[in-house]
């Protein structure tokens, strides 16, 4: 067992007491994201359970970590993303977690890079701060925006989920990794709703607020051979509901270290 020890960066309410927001579009000159809220560095343990990512569950804990070869492994085309990599993972998730309908809705590719300060569309970085990308709400929106009005009243009357599937690709993720909060050292109060505001409609993530009580694991260098699924929303009582998760710098990472790249594909799951 190892742990590092990083920063994390937490939720800061806005000062004026207002709902905190979020633009999803970035200010052209500065590269940042317009919001109203701060965002504040804690030094958190986050401990390594390789060898031992057998013992985490999506239902116990919010994540879950396995290894499966991607028959895509270019990453460069999103049409041929769309067209491969969609069809192999819809599978992949199904099978894992019994689900019998799953719908990808978008993908997300990043890779970091230092010297551009802009964090454009096509120019994704890892996220720096502490969030779930989705609420309740908006978990149920997604599925009346992406899915049939004739399926999808009934659809959200079952169990559903959404899920994210994470995924270094070329290199291992030594530089900059994903960290995962344990759902079960989570206190309900630590979530705050957010307005995600896109173009054209307002959706809804989730901030979260520092407690010390938090616990953070990682699963230090995943290849392009492994991954995690990430639950963002179930709507399932007496499980985990969610994770709280963010990229981060780890001191332990190679000076040499190839720069993170990486694919997350945002899924809803059904269940009969």
């Amino acid at each position: 067992m190892s742990t590092v020890t990083a920063k994390l960066y937490y939720f800061v309410p806005p000062k004026d007491g207002a709902r905190p927001f979020l633009y999803i579009s970035t200010d052209p000159v500065t590269g940042e994201r317009i919001q109203n809220f701060g965002l504040a560095p804690y030094e958190m343990e986050v401990e390594n359970v390789r060898g031992r990512e057998q013992e985490f569950t999506l239902d116990n804990n919010g994540f879950q970590w396995y290894k499966r070869p991607s028959k895509h492994t270019d990453f460069t085309d999103d049409a041929k993303i769309q067209e491969e990599y969609y069809p192999e993972s819809i599978e992949l998730i199904k099978e894992l977690t019994g689900a019998s309908q799953v719908a990808l809705f978008d993908h997300t590719i990043r890779r970091r890079r230092p010297d551009v300060k802009v964090d454009t569309p096509d120019k994704r970085q890892p996220v720096p701060q502490v969030h779930v990308d989705q609420t309740q709400a908006s978990s149920i929106a997604r599925v009346h925006r992406h899915l049939p009005p004739s399926e999808a009243p009934q659809l959200v009357q079952r169990r559903f989920q959404i899920i994210n599937l994470w995924r270094p690709i070329k290199n291992p993720a030594l530089d900059w990794p994903l960290a995962f909060c344990d759902y079960n050292s989570v206190d309900p109060a630590d979530f705050v709703p957010t307005t995600l505001k896109y173009p054209d409609y307002d959706g809804e993530t989730m901030s979260v607020k520092y407690n010390p009580n938090h616990k953070w694991k990682y699963l230090r260098g995943m290849t392009p051979d492994e991954f995690a699924l990430i639950k963002c929303f179930d709507s399932k009582e007496g499980v985990a509901k969610c994770t709280p998760h963010t990229g981060f710098e780890d001191p332990s990472t190679p000076p040499d270290a190839p720069l993170r790249e990486s694919i997350e594909l945002r899924a809803l799951v059904f269940y009969d």
